[in-house]
């Protein structure tokens, strides 16, 4: 059997009679109950794609089943790629039988895509766990959210599929607490203030995202000036909603790009040069050479223990050293 792009699925059938009426008064939470394995969401979409019939016919998720009734359950299962585990060093903060929190290097890219096959975060947690959720799909196993590859910080992977489904449920409703430190250009003027402004895709460039009135999506970050130094600022930003480069969008919308961010207006590196203003030489090596940002902490529900847990990355040393250069820089200046 093949689905609609032309991949393998494989079919686990299901013959279930009910036999009494039950208490349950629709279908899909009288399936999800008899099949724990399978959420109710996950029931749902089989009853709309004509996978749950019974006596031999479609139905509604608000169907109430009845004493007698034939239930034909097929649950398709779709044969991919899958992801070759790769033995590669991981920072990590956290593991448990449910979840790993793993501190993300710069130059990483989340999962494989088109031109990044091998080297991804997958590919090393695929090799340190042996197994991770599949609620994400087949190329993006415990895959929760994402960063871009030059954010550094704290990521989620999550091993079990219902663990998966509760913690993406969060990220859907917005109850994910985060936080990234950001190393702005120039002197941000209000100490705190809360950009709301829509994001949707940068109408000629297809790589870069854009404040778009016009067709973007909500997106909302906070942000908190925690210190200026000369012509820099280091915030923090509290986003609550999860756009794609959301943050450095906004940053930039304001006039405050994050530094070394080459695609939303500023340089692609800082030299010690560059910040003392001397003249490169032919050996020098830059302080950063990325975005500076760095997703510093994220708190969630944990299912699995039920109760809230925050996970913290400290500040990388590229950014380390940035921030220190400017605060030496800065003195000398005021001597």
């Amino acid at each position: 059997m093949n689905n609609k792009k032309g991949k393998e699925v494989e079919v686990k059938t299901y013959n279930v009679k009910v036999g009494r009426s039950p208490r349950i008064e629709r279908i899909d939470a009288y399936l999800s109950a008899r099949f724990p394995e399978y959420s109710r969401t996950f029931v749902k979409k089989l009853i709309r794609n004509d996978h749950i019939k019974v006596d031999g016919k479609p139905v509604k998720p608000s169907y109430t089943p009845a004493g007698g009734d034939q239930i034909l359950i097929e649950v398709p299962v779709i044969k991919t790629e899958t992801i070759p585990p790769e033995k590669i060093d991981l920072e990590i903060i956290y593991e448990d039988e449910w979840i790993l929190v793993i501190n993300k290097p710069p130059n990483m890219v989340v999962h494989p895509s088109r031109g990044h096959q091998s080297g991804t975060l997958v590919n090393a947690a695929a090799y340190h766990c042996k197994e991770l959720s599949s609620f994400g799909g087949d190329l993006r196993p415990g895959i929760v959210h994402r960063l871009d590859k030059d954010t550094t910080g704290v990521i989620i992977m999550v091993k079990d599929d219902t663990v998966h489904e509760e913690i993406a449920k969060q990220f859907e409703k917005r109850t994910v607490e985060k936080e990234y430190f950001a190393l702005c250009k120039g002197r941000v003027e209000l100490d705190a203030d809360m950009i709301n402004a829509p994001i949707g895709k940068h109408n000629r460039a297809d790589e870069k995202m854009a404040v778009r009135h016009d067709c973007g999506k909500p997106a909302t970050t906070v942000y908190k000036v925690a210190e200026r130094i000369g012509d820099v600022s280091f915030v923090r930003c509290f986003p609550h909603s999860g756009r794609t480069h959301q943050i450095r969008v906004h940053m930039h919308y304001i006039g405050h790009p994050i530094l070394c961010d080459a695609n939303y207006g500023h340089e692609k590196a800082l030299f010690p040069s560059d910040i003392t203003g001397g003249e490169h030489y032919p050996l020098e090596k830059p302080l950063i050479n990325r975005q500076a940002l760095h997703a510093a902490r994220i708190t969630i529900f944990h299912p699995g223990l039920g109760r809230k847990k925050t996970f913290e990355a400290p500040m990388p040393a590229d950014m380390r050293a940035l921030l220190d250069a400017f605060k030496g820089a800065a003195a000398k200046k005021s001597e």
